[in-house]
């Protein structure tokens, strides 16, 4: 049996950062991952999507400059050059990683991880006994309790088509739905969005979300809310048939593709965590403060499938493997430094936020005043002709300082992380405020919203 004195399950960005950390400073480390190496955002969620989302801004750009001067012929999206644009990024990424695991001297292994017993790991016919055993496996998405869900695509899957369908469906209103609705829908495809609640995107602001809606639909999106998927059905021509309930009524129809966008899960499905004793729940792998497990002592969890109560962000899994390599290394633990973790839906426009929304606020009892209003009447979004933009700030009325920041616009992505710089170092609002920003940006706008 082969000794390790830390294995790493997953090679995300938090699994990556403790095993490098651990192999420098001359631990024997082992590293398990039954896919491609690289994780996620690297590979299947982030960076990758971030390059379709692009192309979808840049011809959004282009839709809007009609009737500024700029004379611009009929765009499209040649979605076959955009996706090998897309792999012009991905596919370096295993080679490289492999090639940085190798040089420090980690012991790669290819396959399913699972426990043996609460110090064992056995990946394919090799077993492992292993002093410390992290688990950054990430999150899956959820099984849905609908005949035919086996038919969806994932996201993963729907990154590397090769051919955009002419119809396409996504069930669920979540943010990889309207992230990947607003790409397809730019690149000429024909959308659908059904939701079974009484509105998408429920932990963004609401004014904000009902914005984005409007946008969504101009664009030709048909998106149902309050609308159940209770079926999905293969045709003989390669199709699907979606049959849908909405209160009392039914309806189904025909659609060339249907894509899961209806939320992720801890992925701990496989790695028999019974055996190693490690308790686990809906959320993920219970952990204490210190990102250890509270049943077995030996296994530590970070990223998406620990239940630490923050985001399922890569910054957060970046951090939290940042924290666990100090605690596998030093005597003192410590916690993750999480502060304002700021969130972004990469529509088009984009919608992002940073620290309490205004249910929350009133659940904990704060005083606060809400400065919001509509940034398209601003001269920065006439200028780019961006019709849909809007902002909500929340202030705290004894202390001054931002609780919270909500931001709809094309510049939305960026500038809430000014929000989130001053929130975390404690910056007052009237502070922010007087601060002289470069003019004219779209951070200059800032000053107007406090």
């Amino acid at each position: 049996m082969r000794q390790a004195d830390v294995m790493v399950l997953g090679t995300g960005p938090a699994a990556t950062r403790v095993a490098i950390k651990c192999a420098e400073a001359g631990k024997d480390v082992a590293i398990a991952d039954p896919r491609p190496y690289g994780g996620t955002c690297a590979l299947r969620g982030c960076n990758p999507k971030r390059v379709l989302v692009r192309a979808a801004e840049l011809y959004d750009w282009i839709a809007r400059a009609e009737g500024t001067g700029v004379q611009v012929d009929q765009s499209t999206v040649d979605w076959g050059k955009l996706i090998a644009f897309k792999r012009s990024f991905t596919d370096p990424v295993t080679p490289w990683k492999e090639k940085k695991f190798d040089k420090a001297g980690i012991t790669q292994l290819h396959g399913e991880p699972r426990f043996v017993s609460p110090n064992h790991v056995a990946v394919g016919n090799e077993e492992l006994d292993c002093a410390q055993i992290v688990i950054a496996t990430g999150a899956v998405p959820v099984s849905l309790d609908v005949p035919g869900w086996e038919l969806l695509i994932t996201s993963d899957d729907f990154l590397e088509l090769d051919e955009l369908p002419s119809r396409v469906v996504f069930v669920g209103g979540g943010y990889v739905t309207f992230e990947f609705a607003h790409v397809a829908a730019r690149a000429g495809a024909n959308v659908t969005i059904v939701e079974l609640g009484p509105r998408p995107l429920p932990n963004f602001d609401l004014d904000l979300v009902d914005c984005l809606v409007d946008r969504t639909r101009e664009l030709g999106i048909d998106l149902q809310v309050s609308t159940e998927v209770v079926a999905i059905e293969s045709t003989s021509t390669g199709g699907y048939v979606v049959h849908t309930k909405s209160g009392q009524a039914s309806s189904s129809f025909d659609t060339d593709m249907v894509v899961h966008g209806a939320g992720r899960v801890p992925n701990v499905a496989g790695l028999d965590l019974e055996a190693g004793t490690v308790r686990y729940g809906r959320q993920g792998i219970e952990v204490d403060g210190h990102l250890r497990s509270v049943s077995n002592p030996a296994v530590y969890a970070a990223g998406d499938v620990a239940a630490t109560g923050a985001p399922a962000l890569s910054p957060v899994a970046s951090e939290e493997g940042r924290t666990l390599a100090h605690n596998l290394l030093e005597e003192k633990p410590r916690k993750p430094d999480y502060g304002p973790v700021p969130t972004v839906v990469f529509s088009v426009p984009a919608l992002a936020a940073v620290g309490l929304g205004e249910k929350e606020a009133r659940r904990q009892g704060l005083q606060f005043e809400v400065r919001s209003g509509d940034r398209a009447r601003d001269n920065s979004m006439k200028k780019v002709a961006a019709k849909h933009a809007r902002y909500k700030v929340l202030v705290e009325k004894s202390s001054d300082r931002i609780l919270g920041a909500h931001l709809l616009g094309p510049d939305a992505a960026e500038t809430i992380n000014l929000f989130a710089l001053a929130m975390k170092a404690g910056v007052p609002a009237t502070e922010m405020k007087s601060t002289l920003f470069a003019f004219p940006t779209f951070a200059h706008d800032v000053r107007g919203m406090l």
